[in-house]
């Protein structure tokens, strides 16, 4: 393979990388914790888009327990988001790990 048809494939891929990309910023996932006491959206660029609570869950005599629910959601919708990313990225690269990618 010569190498003008390699750099052409790498800004292609990368291109392609950088639309997938925007894509994913607008995807977004949904985790629920404490049996839908708990609801956090988040788009796959990892930005935290709503945290719903639902008022059953505050109880002022257990802040710790609606903090827990929060901090499973969030880490839940965090994972989903990143698994999203890594998969939608590895059909990009045909599962290649490309270092410096960040995914």
């Amino acid at each position: 393979m010569n190498m003008m048809k390699m750099m052409k494939q790498a800004q292609d891929l990368q291109k392609n990388m950088k639309k997938k990309q925007d894509e994913l910023a607008k995807t977004e996932v949904q985790f629920t914790s404490g049996g839908g006491m708990v609801t956090v959206t988040a788009t796959c660029d990892m930005k935290v888009r709503s945290v719903k609570i639902n008022p059953d869950a505050v109880d002022p005599d257990d802040v710790e327990m609606l903090e827990d629910l929060v901090m499973a959601a969030v880490d839940g919708c965090m994972s989903a988001a990143q698994e999203t990313m890594s998969k939608e990225m590895s059909k990009l690269t045909g599962g290649m790990n490309i270092p410096g990618m960040g995914f």
